[in-house]
């Protein structure tokens, strides 16, 4: 019995430790080339979701700062005390600095000292940190002080994470002004306080506060940026998603403390408006990328999206663009990319309507827009089956090009599947909605000498617990390897993909994930980045055996050679490629992602455990390349 157990381990550690490695070929033709691919496959999303713009992208680091709830209520996430008790707080709703009401807290000579705070912020030791606030304050309010502190110590001196408490003087009774503060922390905190304590006689209205780490760039995370660069996403979709049923543009324009804050007509939470159409615009500027903004169809009518549209492209004298240019932008934004509308198919969307109102009302918001200017590129709502039919249909010569959509969720995840089933799930979606247009393109007659390709506006995998706030699902080994083999399917549909959309880029089902002080690049963000920056855009025929996943690509100067393999077995494989009409050098440019276990994944507040590396390898022909187990092997070579 003993040495049938011995026997057995040995043989366990000889199929796992990669002194032999199955073996699988390949034959790659160099002249067998598809057209080239779409760089806007490598898209991203973004929507007013969780914690995607605001606690991902946006810099704010205080809830609620315009006062949507009523302070002391339930929901709010500010307090203010009088002597360790709850004091007295009126919502003014005569004449409010923002939104629907302004908290005003009356303070009185000889009684307990007011306090309005709000806890849970996180603060790392020597950090800078900004923030104002817009008071009025009458005659008789001494001395305001403002500081940032551990709530948890007993004694009121030994709380300060500051230096010294920074004092607001009051100015101008009985007019707003804008009080400025900066701080350094002396230590690092999650659940540091903001506190505002007030001194005197009289009444304070608190317009809306503000609080950001100083090294926000023009409002937004530096830490989320830097990552975002790093990706290199050639279009960004925007603001949504379910959001844009319900959303109007104009709420997110002009002075930003000014803007309403709204209840997020799809999703929880308030929409602080503080991200709107001008933010999008430099957020795609600081990334060097394009907008693709998404217009009203559910809520909304055209002439508002038309609006909306003159107020992006109109020129600095016309009447939206006249609002552009008094909110500090003179030169037209060009946007180039509008969807029209999103899953309005969709009983979830608000303005949910049945196909045949949806493609006239697709038709009437085509018409004014290419009456505006006819090269837009106009994206209309897609879904395929009986709606994509009526809409092929009907709107074949109002529309550039049409949106699909696919996760692979928890309402269609089978939980029994094996790693390699789990990883085919994506790019199985993405041959059924090719198939089902290359269908449509044989059978429809309106769709004859006409063009009209995807744009795959939001793909992706969508189940697990929500680590990180609403939809904030973490992702792991396994789901790399699946978006990984994704893009190996949009390579081998190149003639009728033309855009595709990582849905959603932060936190919300994102390939970036953020704490309230750390951001890290997520096992599905890693393809993404490899994919984009390495792979080629001419891709060659190649049948890839299952269950590994093998595309080849050429570079667009026809130079060099570029195969990605994703291997989503427990053990190593070594694939012998045989390059035909071509011949690559003996050296290659490896690239790797892989982990240990497929649920294997990052975490923005811990050392990165899984990356991409790089290096030089030897390579021959003969023996092939060993790829490691559950891994994403992208090879590059110089063609001789």
């Amino acid at each position: 019995m003993k040495l049938r157990t011995l026997i057995f381990f040995l043989v366990v550690c000889f199929l796992t430790s990669g002194i032999a490695a199955a073996q699988t070929s390949v034959t790659i033709d160099a002249t067998k080339k598809g057209e080239p691919v779409s760089p806007y496959i490598y898209g991203q999303f973004i929507e007013h979701l969780g914690r995607c713009v605001y606690g991902g992208i946006w810099a704010e680091m205080l809830e609620d700062r315009k006062f949507y709830y009523s302070v002391n209520s339930k929901e709010s996430p500010w307090k203010c005390l009088a002597d360790g008790k709850s004091a007295d707080v009126i919502m003014d709703k005569d004449a409010a600095f923002v939104g629907e009401h302004t908290p005003k807290l009356n303070i009185f000579e000889n009684k307990p000292v007011r306090t309005f705070y709000q806890d849970g912020l996180a603060v790392e030791k020597n950090r800078e940190y900004v923030g104002y606030a817009w008071l009025k304050c009458t005659a008789g309010v001494e001395r305001i002080t403002v500081d940032i502190m551990d709530p948890r110590e007993a004694q009121l001196q030994k709380r300060s994470l500051n230096e010294k408490d920074f004092v607001v003087l009051p100015s101008n009774p009985g007019d707003y002004y804008k009080a400025e503060f900066k701080f350094r922390a002396e230590k690092s905190l999650d659940g540091a306080r903001l506190e505002f304590r007030f001194f005197g006689e009289g009444a304070i209205y608190i317009g809306t506060v503000s609080l950001m780490p100083a090294d926000n760039v023009h409002g937004m995370r530096a830490d989320t940026l830097e990552l975002l660069k790093q990706l290199d996403s050639p279009v960004y979709r925007w603001p949504g998603g379910n959001f844009v049923s319900g959303y109007d543009w104009n709420d997110g324009i002009g002075d930003r403390d000014r803007r309403p804050p709204r209840k997020n007509p799809a999703w929880k939470g308030v929409e602080h408006n503080d991200f709107g159409l001008d933010e999008f615009m430099l957020f795609c500027k600081l990334l060097k990328t394009e907008p693709y903004i998404a217009v009203n169809t559910g809520s909304g009518k055209v002439d508002n999206a038309l609006a909306e549209l003159e107020y992006a492209n109109g020129a600095a004298d016309s009447p939206q663009g006249k609002r552009r240019v008094e909110n500090g932008h003179a030169e037209p934004y060009r946007v180039k990319f509008w969807g029209i509308g999103n899953e309005m198919y969709g009983d979830w969307q608000i303005g949910h309507m049945p196909v045949e109102e949806y493609a006239k009302k697709n038709n009437e918001f085509v018409d004014a827009f290419r009456k505006f200017d006819p090269n837009l590129v106009l994206v209309a709502v897609g879904d395929t089956g009986k709606w994509d039919e009526v809409i092929m249909r009907k709107c074949a010569d109002h529309m550039d090009l049409i949106s699909e959509h696919f996760y692979v969720a928890d309402w269609n995840i089978n939980k029994e599947w094996t790693v390699p089933e789990h990883v085919q799930s994506v790019p199985g979606h993405i041959k059924r909605i090719a198939d089902a247009h290359r269908k449509y393109r044989a059978e429809f007659e309106e769709l004859k000498g006409k063009d009209i390709r995807i744009a795959l506006d939001e793909w992706n995998y969508w189940y697990g617990p929500h680590v990180f706030g609403e939809l904030g699902t973490r992702y792991f080994v396994k789901d790399g390897l699946g978006i990984a083999a994704g893009l190996h399917e949009y390579f081998r549909n190149s003639d009728i993909y033309y855009m595709a959309n990582y849905a959603q880029t932060v936190n919300v089902i994102g390939c970036i994930k953020t704490s309230k002080t750390g951001a890290q690049f997520e096992t599905t963000g890693l393809p993404l980045m490899l994919y984009r920056k390495h792979f080629g855009t001419i891709p060659l025929d190649v049948a890839s055996p299952k269950p590994l996943d093998i595309a080849a690509a050429l570079t667009e100067d026809g130079k060099t050679l570029t195969v990605g393999i994703v291997n989503p077995l427990a053990e190593k494989r070594t694939v012998k490629l045989d390059v035909k009409n071509a011949v690559p050098g003996k050296v290659c440019k490896r690239f790797e992602i892989n982990g240990k276990d497929p649920m294997d994944h990052n975490d923005p507040d811990a050392p990165q455990k899984i990356d991409i590396a790089e290096m030089d390898a030897a390579y021959d022909a003969e023996k092939g390349v060993t790829v490691a187990p559950y891994s994403v092997t992208v090879l590059k070579w110089e063609l001789k």
